[in-house]
């Protein structure tokens, strides 16, 4: 692996997401020299169990460290914005995590200030790279399953099963409108686009929230730790986000897809799966089950592959184009659901 040191880089967001951007980058070779927590004393309570660099004291004093050259965004979701502008303004490269802002004329505006920085921006929808993903896509590019005609799969996790489960995602204020679709549904639209090619015209939703209140703890709560209002004093909160979500999707001219969400579905941790059918062949991938890519057929045996180097196609990831911008179609599926129809994915206001 090429080393990439040299290159400084701090991480904004000390909870689940953001000590595995810590990880990541040591484990490319980027020194991380600096990490910022909702405060410093938390950010240090967590590098109690966690392996993170010393803290910064606050954003603006990680912005105004020369050292810093890229700003790794895994903060709460309404902050994304706000601080990935500041990056930009102070010229240091940025890496989101997603979504970009909670509104798509929020994100347009992002992007339209990134590119124009000249500076280096991306969104982490980190699900594209998996090794037989890469390959899906490949085959899928050189035509080895015909026309693509359906998609289908879905997104399931459990962690949210109980009134007692909670965390800052459940808050419209800090995540958006949009819980189930936006935190796992987006990762699931953008492989369907990415892997096929094809873009999100027009889609149909069904948002369904079964869990109507939740017992939210007067303390903080890590991501995916475990704890909750079982683990402490709690209030009820009514929910206003959804807990599941049923999608049909119009993707290029004529073919469509079909996906279920859910975070809470017992027993499933992180099963996010699809299938592509084509004329010829299909596809299918399951993340439970990562190094198998399931190839079928009609008229011969079916096939399974295993992540092999020298047997893929796919090559580097590097090929892999920007895909569709998620906030767009989250919002078409906010319209579709409230709307009781099908809602077109146009361009932001």
């Amino acid at each position: 692996m090429t080393s990439l040191r040299g290159i400084a880089a701090a991480v904004v967001g000390t909870g689940f997401i953001g000590v595995v951007h810590v990880d990541a980058l040591r484990r490319l070779g980027v020194d991380v020299i600096g990490v910022v927590g909702s405060t410093p004393q938390r950010a240090r309570e967590k590098a109690r169990v966690a392996p993170l660099p010393e803290p910064y004291e606050s954003f603006e004093a990680m912005l105004a460290d020369d050292r810093v050259r890229v700003v790794h965004l895994a903060s709460p979701n309404h902050l994304h914005a706000e601080q990935a502008h500041a990056a930009l303004r102070a010229g240091k490269h940025v890496v989101c995590e997603k979504p970009l802002a909670n509104t798509a004329a929020e994100t347009a505006a992002l992007l339209e200030a990134a590119r124009a920085s000249g500076l280096v921006h991306a969104t982490n929808f980190n699900q594209r790279f998996w090794p037989q993903v890469v390959e899906a896509r490949a085959r899928v590019r050189a035509g080895e399953i015909g026309a693509v005609r359906l998609v289908s799969g879905g997104y399931l996790q459990d962690w949210l099963v109980r009134d007692s489960d909670w965390n800052w995602r459940l808050d419209p204020a800090r995540g958006g409108a949009l819980r189930a679709v936006g935190d796992i549904g987006s990762h699931w639209v953008d492989l369907a686009s990415h892997v096929t090619g094809l873009p999100v015209r027009a889609v149909m939703a069904d948002l369904a929230t079964f869990v109507t209140i939740r017992r939210e703890p007067t303390g903080p709560v890590e991501t995916f730790g475990g704890g909750g209002a079982a683990a402490g004093e709690a209030v009820d909160r009514e929910m206003a986000s959804e807990d599941a979500a049923g999608l049909m999707l119009r993707l290029g001219d004529s073919a469509r897809a079909v996906c279920v969400l859910s975070q809470v579905s017992p027993g499933r941790k992180n099963l996010l799966h699809f299938e592509v059918d084509g004329s010829e062949a299909a596809l299918a991938w399951a993340a439970e089950r990562h190094e198998e890519l399931w190839i079928g057929h009609r008229g011969r045996p079916n096939e399974l592959l295993l992540r092999d180097p020298s047997l893929g196609a796919g090559g580097g990831p590097t090929a892999m184009p920007a895909g569709h911008e998620q906030a767009v179609i989250g919002e078409a599926i906010a319209r579709s659901a409230a709307e009781g129809r099908w809602a077109d994915v146009g361009r932001p206001a």
